[in-house]
């Protein structure tokens, strides 16, 4: 399926060393971010309160985050989980009230608002299950990364995977970079988006790569950056017609989803935009700079030796 095609190749490889200078110095300015900032954790990986409240209506999420809010507890985060009517929220350590004390000021300031809530349970959240949750969450960064490289290094040839690897880590690192120049809360789901993101980025990347070894097979006259130029002006339909409909579903969760799918639409929505960006301008020009070859892809076809067969 395509919208529209183009007859001549647009020369993305010509430009490319503007692009990737213009990458390199977005990559830069995320690491800065995030060595001079930081990540913002949520109670998942810092520690906390975990507290669950049932209501016999449906709850008011909007209307409790409210409330908790206005007792100080900024970084609270307040969700449904199961029906409607169970909600679980989770606080922030405090240098000043203890864990059971948190969950009774809360209580009495939803009790206060509607008489009818009930409190299920109460949990402390410690910070050694926050180190566990980051360490498992890089390990799982960590599997994805290698995997990837793995298929690609067996389907393409190792060239790919390093480009690959390349742009798939300069998108991750450019969301975290946007989380902590913006001091957004870093939690369990947008590290979900993060690795949505690594394999959103490798699909687009997988495809350009076909065609690159498609367009290797078939136009042989034509030189590496002319095969590459080919290969993603031909990808250009499909690429439109996939992240532009991948991008309005995230939108809505952003716009519309409530502040529980906000910061993971927000991670998807970067992840996207520069996942098109790296697929095209980053992962392509690395495998022309690391010298992909047509070789690499194609084996030469052995000519028979007229020897071969002759009687003596």
């Amino acid at each position: 399926m395509e919208l529209f095609r183009i007859k001549k190749d647009i020369p993305f490889m010509r430009h490319a060393l503007i692009f990737n200078v213009i990458s390199a110095l977005t990559f830069v300015a995320a690491v800065f971010f995030l060595v001079q900032k930081g990540l913002h954790f949520s109670v998942e990986f810092t520690g906390g309160t975990v507290m669950e409240v049932s209501y016999t209506k449906a709850a008011d999420v909007d209307g409790i985050r409210r409330t908790v809010d206005s007792l100080g507890y900024v970084d609270a985060s307040v969700q449904t989980f199961g029906k409607a009517q169970d909600v679980v929220i989770r606080l922030p350590l405090s240098k000043t009230l203890s864990s059971t004390q948190q969950a009774d000021q809360v209580m009495a300031a939803l009790v206060a608002k509607d008489p009818e809530v009930k409190k299920q349970r109460v949990e402390q959240v410690g910070a050694q299950v926050g180190d566990e949750l980051a360490h498992d969450g890089l390990m799982a960064l960590l599997f994805v990364v290698l995997g990837v490289m793995a298929y690609l290094a067996i389907r393409f040839e190792w060239k790919f995977a390093v480009a690959a690897i390349i742009a798939n880590l300069h998108d991750v690192i450019i969301i975290l970079g946007f989380f902590a120049f913006f001091e957004w809360e870093f939690n369990l789901s947008v590290l979900a988006a993060v690795l949505a993101v690594l394999g959103y980025s490798v699909n687009e990347s997988v495809v350009i790569f076909d065609r690159i070894r498609e367009n290797f097979r078939k136009q042989r006259k034509m030189s590496v950056t002319e095969v590459i130029d080919n290969a993603i002006t031909s990808t250009i339909s499909r690429t439109i017609i996939t992240h532009g409909s991948t991008q309005m579903m995230v939108l809505s969760m952003l716009l519309i989803g409530g502040p529980t799918l906000h910061y993971f639409a927000m991670a998807l929505t970067i992840g996207i935009c520069f996942g098109i960006y790296s697929s095209v301008f980053v992962a392509a020009a690395i495998a022309m700079w690391l010298g992909v070859t047509r070789e690499d892809l194609i084996k030469p076809v052995k000519e028979k030796d007229d020897t071969d067969g002759a009687v003596v």
